[in-house]
């Protein structure tokens, strides 16, 4: 059977370029998790972008799965030129406006997040389980991939240095719940990090109050904290995926704020915290400009930290003038 999947239109024009070649990526490491090896073709019908593969008919567990490509638009049976639309329920746990209303200058692309979220998703042995898994972003800014995640029915917790970036994806998300009339509860604590105390707030929340009381429940933590706390702050249930688009510059500020530190040495410090958050068998997904880390580097650093690498060369692309991203995959071993 050959199926076709249209793909969005990117409002980025120099992003719109590489929708395409991504999203090719993107459907091919999910069929892959699928247990499907076919090609996809990428190929323009009535002026519109659309992937193309064959592959024995899909159950709708496998559409589902499908139907989270972070790209898709429009999901289609094809026979010779004829479209057939898919009925594929959303996948969506919480509404789709969640990552994309809070603006901020340097936020990353929403459909590039839910990529590099579902790659690295579909890299682990969690893909497909029944139960939410947790994503962890140790440099979250004010928490684009953890919105994405909320949004799938994952679990978030997010880290990040600068206080008054996560006290607004707090605020943000505190409103955004009471707007939606979410019932959820917001606690703030404090964990013991390295013999210090480190502030944290949880949300518990639900995407229906009948399934709020059930116990059907999410939550998201956020901390102001150094992104080597990544290891404290989950020693208590561990994170299936780790997700971060890096700092573009060659800087980064230190824990201590003292100086600034060079990048390198920043992810040469962080990484192994990083490896002791992720459970065994979890994936993480790293993003950065090559201009200021080259890939070959990026991918010795995480390999050093002791995670398997998964080389793929069909993901740089530039995102503007002084900035071509690539993204790292790396698997945690099983054992």
């Amino acid at each position: 059977m050959v199926y076709s999947f249209q793909l969005i239109q990117h409002a980025n024009i120099r992003y719109r370029e590489a929708v395409s070649r991504l999203g090719r990526c993107e459907l091919l490491y999910l069929l892959h998790a699928l247990g499907i090896e076919s090609p996809v073709v990428s190929e323009k019908l009535g002026g519109a972008e659309f992937l193309t593969f064959e592959a024995p008919e899909l159950s709708a567990d496998a559409l589902s799965a499908l139907r989270s490509h972070s790209s898709v638009a429009f999901m289609a049976r094809r026979e010779g030129d004829a479209l057939y639309p898919l009925t594929v329920p959303s996948v969506s746990w919480l509404p789709e406006d969640l990552p994309e209303v809070l603006k901020y200058k340097g936020k990353t692309s929403v459909p590039f997040t839910r990529m590099m979220i579902n790659i690295a998703l579909s890299l682990t042995p969690f893909f497909g389980q029944a139960s939410p898994v947790t994503v962890l972003d140790p440099m979250c800014g004010k928490g684009t991939s953890l919105f994405c995640a909320l949004q799938h029915g994952m679990n978030g917790i997010g880290i990040d240095l600068d206080s008054r970036d996560v006290k607004e994806a707090c605020d943000y998300f505190t409103r955004y719940l009471k707007y939606h009339g979410l019932k959820h509860t917001v606690k703030a604590v404090s964990e013991t990090v390295g013999g210090h105390p480190v502030p944290v707030t949880v949300f518990s929340f639900s995407n229906d109050n009948d399934a709020y009381r059930a116990g059907d429940i999410r939550t998201l933590k956020m901390s102001t904290a150094d992104a080597s706390c990544a290891a404290g702050l989950t020693r208590k249930s561990g994170a299936h995926i780790l997700t971060a688009d890096l700092p573009y510059g060659i800087q980064h500020a230190p824990q201590n704020g003292r100086k600034p530190e060079p990048f390198t040495e920043t992810l040469r410090r962080v990484l192994p915290a990083w490896y002791n958050a992720l459970l065994p068998g979890g994936a993480i997904a790293l993003s950065f400009n090559t201009l200021t880390l080259p890939s070959s580097k990026a991918a010795a650093l995480v390999a050093d930290a002791g995670f398997t690498v998964c080389p793929d060369d069909r993901l740089r692309h530039e995102v503007e003038q002084a900035v071509v991203r690539d993204v790292v995959f790396a698997r945690k071993p099983l054992l």
